[in-house]
């Protein structure tokens, strides 16, 4: 039934004419790309197809997402250049090719006044506009005049239903939501690294992420060449972000685990694990200089003369001059496997001055030859031989005496034993590698030739790396920029830094500064309060967060774990609108499913090989990081607590745990409660 609305009324054709206008984008840019497009020559021919295949990607249309959210009126009076009116969406649409914009992308610096207008800075902008929608279709509007006095602002009803909106499957975009401070974080220049110290529920993966995308859209020449990468810390974690970028039109980030990344890069699979204490060894920096010591212990030194024949004669570069040739490479500061490849044209140079001082006038073509020819190639692979990361980090696991040699002065006696393994495997195609080794093997494969870079990485759930894995990353943004992510108070390794400057100095990123954002979005406030009874325990010197949602949130702690109380919270729950996660430690879990299936509630563990679909997601402690759902039960906290390493780390543990409600938490137990929750 058409509003009575006359305003609504005119949105709505609005809407409809921009939905209309992006489906006959989709459908141009698909009959572009029909498989008989040319260009020029072959290479020009696949670059212009795969061009219009992805912007046809980036045209798809959801009915259930409007083409805008938003509309500013800039106007003379509030100090714009002329009055003008411009609907905001996720991307830009046109009726036709040169026309005047329906909706113009959020990206666009005429759409920020929409994130950081106020009254008392306007920026040209009279009246801003917000949408609700149901289905895909308009339902309401709501004005803010931003020439009113700065007293006469009122909070947006429409933002506050968009941030309490129940969630259900992936996360989703914010672009509607975008606060003035995340804002100032989104469009942050590409040379600028940033690092985000947020809160449960500040939004500060999604402030990663729609960074990744503004870059995208304002560096789009140099990141197309360079590219972006996202890393999280898991893969159900990826599975959660993994629409986001998507459905604001962006389909060409890579995103990995910190593991995933290495063993694609390195070509292992992760197969093994270690004890924490050795893990804790394999994680520190340290490791990098006995890995750079190991490598460049395999040259030898010169023990006699090379001998080159030529025609009738034969050239002797003398041993004193080998060794001055092998010290001028290494003083270059060139990697030891690209070294390797300069050594024969060095010593074939050495044999073109004893030429040319016996009257020859060779030249570059000699000197390729010379340097091609046996003796020298020789000589070059006896004093500089090839190293293999697999075999270099094997032997120093596996050999006493490699180890002691590369880590001496570096790491204790203790530390030496620790690492070596009791029963090493036969070969290095036996070896079963831990998450760990990756990363030593990354730094041996830097070390002999330079990890290429990224134009741009989104690090998520940082406070968790390592500082080997926290180098590894830096490689790879050696000649960009980074956006860490995270959170000192959900740190839960055993090797975390524990300090974002430590952790940006593994980086290489020391100059980045740390932003911190502490107003939950999320979270409702009985629940983040309540959590946050842990931080002057876990982390102190955090500021505590606060929740700026209107609803308080539906918050009960019940002295009781047993069948029926549990089955009770979750059927009082399931009905409801949104997800609901059941979060217990890792070796409850299959009591906990056991319960389920007996009681005939549909469910999937999440990290299983097949999770399944289910109305209750049954969730493990050790992967609830970075995951949200509209009610979360957890199943004794003590347990989750006594599950980690140390009391700090199950702190840490459970106040990740805790903080994972978006509407509603039930805390169930028959133990006692840890001390610091009061």
């Amino acid at each position: 039934m058409p509003s009575t609305d006359p305003v609504l009324a005119a949105e709505a054709a609005h809407l409809h004419r921009s939905r209309a206008a992006l489906v006959a984008m989709h459908e141009r840019a698909g009959a572009l790309f029909d498989g008989t497009v040319t260009a020029g020559d072959a290479v020009s021919t696949a670059y212009l197809r795969q061009a219009l295949f992805r912007r046809m990607v980036r045209l798809q249309t959801d009915p259930a997402t409007p083409p805008f959210f938003g509309r500013l009126d800039y106007r003379r009076e509030a100090g714009a250049g002329r009055d003008e009116s411009l609907h905001l969406g996720r991307q830009h649409v046109t009726a036709e090719a040169g026309d005047e914009p329906l909706v113009i992308d959020w990206r666009a610096d005429m759409a920020r006044p929409f994130y950081r207008a106020s009254p008392t800075e306007p920026m040209g902008v009279g009246l801003r506009r917000r949408f609700g929608f149901a289905d895909g279709e308009l339902t309401a509007y709501e004005d803010e005049d931003l020439t009113a006095p700065a007293d006469a602002a009122a909070d947006s009803d429409i933002l506050q239903a968009e941030v309490e909106r129940p969630r259900s499957g992936p996360m989703r975009d914010i672009v509607a939501t975008i606060q003035p401070e995340q804002d100032l974080l989104v469009r942050a220049d590409l040379q600028t690294s940033l690092c985000i110290q947020g809160a449960p529920g500040t939004g500060k993966t999604a402030v990663g992420l729609h960074r990744a995308a503004y870059l995208l859209y304002a560096f789009a020449e140099q990141l197309r060449r360079a590219g972006v990468m996202v890393i999280g810390p898991n893969d159900s974690f990826l599975s959660y972000i993994g629409d986001v970028l998507p459905a604001l039109g962006e389909i060409e980030v890579e995103q990995y685990t910190i593991d995933s990344l290495l063993e694609r890069c390195l070509g292992v699979e992760v197969r093994g694990v270690d004890p924490v204490e050795v893990a804790m060894i394999k994680s520190d920096a340290r490791m990098a200089q006995v890995i750079a010591r190991a490598v460049w212990n395999n040259l030898a030194e010169p023990t006699e003369n090379l001998v080159v024949p030529r025609g009738s004669r034969q050239w002797r570069v003398p041993t004193y001059l080998i060794a001055e040739t092998l010290q001028n490479l290494r003083d270059r500061g060139v990697r030891y496997g690209a070294a390797r490849e300069m050594l024969p044209m060095r010593l074939a140079h050495q044999v073109l001055l004893r030429m040319e001082a016996a009257g020859d006038s060779p030249d570059d073509r000699v000197q390729a030859a010379v340097a091609r020819s046996k003796p020298v190639k020789d000589c070059a692979k006896k004093l500089w031989p090839q190293v293999d990361p697999r075999k270099l980090i094997f032997a120093l696991l596996t050999d006493e005496l490699v180890l002691r040699t590369a880590a001496e002065g570096i790491l204790d006696e203790a530390e030496i034993a620790a690492l070596l393994i009791d029963r090493p495997p036969r070969s290095v195609r036996s070896m079963r590698w831990s998450s760990a080794d990756l990363a030593l093997l990354d730094a041996a494969a830097d070390e002999l030739y330079r990890t290429p870079s990224y134009g741009h990485l989104i690090i998520d759930e940082a406070q968790d790396l390592s500082p080997m894995q926290l180098r590894a990353l830096g490689r790879r943004a050696s000649s960009g920029s980074v956006t860490l992510l995270g959170d000192l108070a959900q740190a839960t390794t055993a090797w975390s830094t524990g300090s974002w400057p430590v952790a940006l100095a593994h980086l290489q990123q020391p100059e980045t500064r740390v932003s911190e954002l502490t107003a939950g979005f999320r979270v409702p406030a009985s629940v983040i309060e309540y959590a946050a009874r842990l931080l002057p325990s876990i982390a102190p010197e955090l500021a505590p967060p606060h929740s700026v949602r209107r609803g308080d949130g539906d918050f009960a702690v019940i002295a009781s774990a047993e069948r029926d109380t549990l089955l009770r919270g979750i059927r009082e729950r399931i009905d409801r609108p949104g997800t609901l996660g059941l979060i217990c430690a890792d070796r409850r879990l299959p009591e906990m499913a056991g319960l389920l299936t007996e009681a005939a509630v549909d469910f999937r563990t999440l990290g299983a090989v097949e999770p399944g679909e289910g109305a209750v997601d049954l969730v493990p402690a050790s992967l609830a990081k970075g995951l949200e759902f509209d009610q979360v039960i957890v199943v004794e906290p003590a347990e989750i607590v006594e599950a980690e390493a140390d009391e700090l780390t199950g702190l840490r543990r459970l106040y990740v745990v805790l903080t994972r409600a978006v509407s509603g938490l039930l805390v169930l137990h028959e133990r006692p409660l840890p001390a610091a929750l009061g």
